[in-house]
């Protein structure tokens, strides 16, 4: 009885045949636009010999190796293993003509679909420029960044400046973030201007996983606004309120601060939710109100300067940072219709004081209780007089009245 014309399984596993059969079975001869792994075999002069596999060799000519770059084609050795793009499966001559070019291209624009996708970042040396934007390299692909993607380039300036600006960028690194992959019009572009922000929420994200409030940090003025100051702590901006400027009242954060001056700031919030920074300026500085018992007394006369004038009354400032009311019904005796009839901002004017509360800094003040500015000022000119009189050395005698008073005491009446 015959064995099956298949073979036994034994017989599959001992047969040298069967082996070599199964070789020819799964071997599929390589077609036009195939990237297969290689090794290289053998370095020529004029062309790379590479095995692709199937016992079938692949020729890399010298006109592809002359498209890379002179340090790519130095690296390449015998045993090294490189990916081949192939270009004709069978030549006249009957070879497989593969290229270590296209290979490394069609995986660069596959390299620079998985930047597109993730959103990675991808750091780029400028290599060169055009009156439209930079030149920068990705692999075997040239990349370009439009100038209106460029972070510093500059906004209003003549064709000749921006040339020149563009032209001293050559060389250097930028931080690149993929915007746009067509490989068929072959078009990489770059962003810095999505990359520098995808680094800033990166950064923000991470300051507010480790600012906590009482922090005290050091930021840069990054803009001013009506409602007060934004600081840049080094990837997120924190907001100063106008109250937290200064103890003192501040009509605009340009009183205190300027763009790009370099402050320390106390972290009064932290919303990580809002992705908020709350901060203070006047946090670090002492707290007037915490003299203010020491400093001043019911009934004392002051010299305040009106800051405020509203409807129910007038806010003065009799020290840093340390303001009282004065109510209207203390403005003065004499009928009136608006605050305004009787003082005016800046003005310096002698006040008394009523009552302090430090806790929760209030100081209510009477003008019409004062005296004027004249009858303060006449008492402070008598005072210092007066000072002066008690304090005043008593008068010396002077060296020859001494000596005459001495040689008067020592006549006699009888000598007279």
């Amino acid at each position: 009885m015959f064995e099956s014309e298949n073979g036994t399984g034994e017989e599959k596993a001992l047969s040298p045949m069967w082996e070599f059969l199964g070789e020819e079975f799964d071997y599929r001869r390589p077609k036009w636009g195939d990237i297969l792994d290689a090794e290289v075999v053998r370095i020529d002069k004029d062309a790379i010999i590479v095995d692709v596999g199937g016992k079938t060799e692949g020729v890399v000519p010298s006109q592809d190796l002359e498209m890379l770059d002179e340090e790519v084609r130095a690296s390449i050795e015998v045993g090294d293993r490189v990916s081949v793009y192939v270009l004709r499966p069978e030549s006249p001559d009957g070879d497989l003509i593969v290229s270590v070019n296209m290979a490394r291209t069609l995986e660069d624009w596959q390299e620079a679909e998985r930047y597109l996708e993730e959103g990675k970042i991808y750091e780029g040396t400028i290599t060169g420029h055009n009156k439209g934007g930079l030149i920068v390299p990705f692999g075997q692909i040239r990349g370009f960044v439009p100038a209106s993607q460029l972070v510093n380039l500059g906004g209003r300036q003549s064709p000749e400046s921006r040339m020149e600006r563009l032209a001293q960028m050559e060389g250097e690194k930028l931080q690149l973030k993929v915007i746009e992959v067509n490989q068929h019009r072959r078009r990489l572009i770059f962003s810095q201007r999505a990359a520098m922000r995808h680094l800033r929420e990166e950064q923000k994200e991470k300051l507010l996983e480790e600012l906590q409030e009482g922090d005290i940090r050091t930021g840069k003025v990054s803009n001013l606004c009506d409602f007060g100051a934004f600081v840049d702590l080094g990837g997120a901006d924190g907001l100063i309120h106008i109250s937290e400027l200064s103890w003192q009242r501040v009509k605009h954060p340009r009183e205190v601060l300027k763009t790009g001056d370099e402050v320390e700031v106390y972290v009064l919030r932290v919303d990580r939710e809002k992705k908020r920074i709350g901060l203070s300026l006047r946090r670090l500085q002492p707290d007037p109100w915490t003299l203010a018992d020491e400093k001043f007394y019911v009934g004392q006369i002051v010299k305040g300067t009106i800051t405020n004038v509203v409807n129910f009354g007038v806010f003065a400032r009799i020290d840093e940072g340390i303001e009282g009311l004065i109510h209207i019904s203390e403005l003065s005796d004499e009928p009136f219709d608006d605050p305004r009839e009787i003082v005016h901002e800046g003005d310096l004017l002698p006040l008394k004081i009523l009552s302090i509360d430090t806790a929760r800094q209030r100081i209510a003040l009477s003008l019409k209780q004062a005296p004027t500015l004249e009858e303060l000022e006449g008492r402070e000119a008598l005072a210092e007089m007066v000072q002066v009189e008690e304090t005043a050395p008593e008068e010396a005698p002077l060296p020859e009245m001494e000596k005459i008073a001495g040689e008067v005491e020592e006549v006699t009446p009888e000598e007279v």
